[in-house]
This record gives C-alpha cells, structure tokens and sequence, in this order.
C-alpha cells in the first residue's frame, strides 16, 4: 500500500492541485482524500471533477459547496451565491454525470485512527448522529455552527479519533491535539496544502493568483 495524502480545500484550483501532485512526488499506489469543496471560485472546477471523477487514487467528502450544488441538481429550492450560480452553469457541459459524482460523495471518510470530514463535527455526538449542516459548516459551537466568533469545536472535541478537515482558512494548518485544520486559502492567494498520514508531513504549494476575496 502507497501513502494516504489528504487535501486541503481545492476551490476549483486545479493547477494549484497538479503543482501539489507533483511537489508530494505523487505515486500510482498513494491514495488521494479531498476534505470537501472541490468546486467553486476558482477557475477549473470542471478540470477537478474529471480527476476525481476518473483517477481511481482520488476521493474526497462533501464540502458545503458541494453540497449546495448537489442540492440544486436534484432540484430542491436551496439559494445559491453568484459564485455557485456560475458553477452550475459550468457542469450543465455533462449534467447527469457530474450530478451522480456528486450524489456519491460521503460526509466522512474513517481511515481508522482518522476521520475526513469537510468542516468538523459537534463534540460529543455520536457521528451517526451528526447533523449534514455541523460536518459541512461548523467552526464554533452553539446554534450557528457557521459563526467564526465563539468556541471553537475542535478546541472542545477530545478524539480519539484525529479529525483532518477544511472549511475554515487560515494561514497554516489549524492543529489541535484531536484535529488538524487543512485549508490554507489556496482560492484567495494563499497555498493549497495536503498531510501525508504516513509520515505526519505537511507539503504545501503557492496559489498561482488570487481568484476569489478573501475570507
């Protein structure tokens, strides 16, 4: 068996994604695992759906925005930003079949001592029981899983499982004793970065522009 490699939030970013390939020497038996939010704001997301899509290697959960496009497509009544909008356009180019790759994507992916989950989870429910809104959207704990300001879940959450996420950009990786924070806001200029599981190492790569403001 390769090396389990997990991504950070991908955003559409897929030269970024190559450049990471390349900079973790990628091999024909590692295993790639987005933590969510393949699509959306930056410029190639349709690129980054046919690698998923085709390449065995790669996986990843549902992040928000997926998930909101995955709602769309199956016709419910969800609002979507002009960023989202502007993607949905882009998958009309193979509707069904980037709608049934969507429809597939897990919230989680159990990797035994680690858990791939897009933004995190609620402390101490069990993970059956965790609401869609808290894997996709949680930052603090309280009623708005969303807000920025408050505590924050991973600060609460006491394992045993380590927790690899997105959702959340910071300028490094997030870490915490139970949970390690991979989005670095390669969409706003920042970097995209990935976690070899393997050997607990970080490696990470420059976004090539700014395409989306920051957040």
């Amino acid at each position: 068996m390769g090396r389990t490699i997990v991504v950070g939030d991908i955003h559409g970013c897929f030269d970024e994604l190559v450049d990471l390939m390349k900079a973790v020497d990628l091999q024909a038996d590692d295993r790639v695992i987005a933590v969510g939010d393949l699509i959306v704001k930056g410029p190639k997301s349709v690129q980054v759906l046919e690698l998923f899509s085709k390449d065995q290697r790669f996986s990843s959960v549902i992040g928000n925005h997926d998930r909101k496009l995955r709602q769309r497509l199956r016709g419910e009544s969800v609002r979507l930003t002009k960023e989202q909008r502007a993607t949905l356009k882009e998958l009309e180019l193979d509707h069904d079949r980037y709608f049934q790759f969507l429809r597939a994507l897990p919230y989680v992916i159990n990797l035994g001592a680690h858990l791939v989950i897009h933004a995190g989870l609620r402390p101490g429910v069990p993970l059956r029981r965790q609401m869609a809104a808290d894997l996709t959207e949680i930052r603090t704990m309280g009623p708005n899983p969303s807000r920025r300001r408050g505590i924050r879940w991973y600060d609460v959450y006491r394992g045993p499982k380590t927790v690899l996420f997105g959702h959340w950009p910071s300028r490094r990786p997030r870490q915490a004793r139970y949970a390690i924070g991979l989005d670095t806001g390669c969409v706003y200029g920042g970097r995209l970065t990935a976690f070899i599981i393997d050997t607990k190492q970080f490696v990470s790569v420059p976004a090539r522009q700014s395409y989306a403001g920051n957040r």
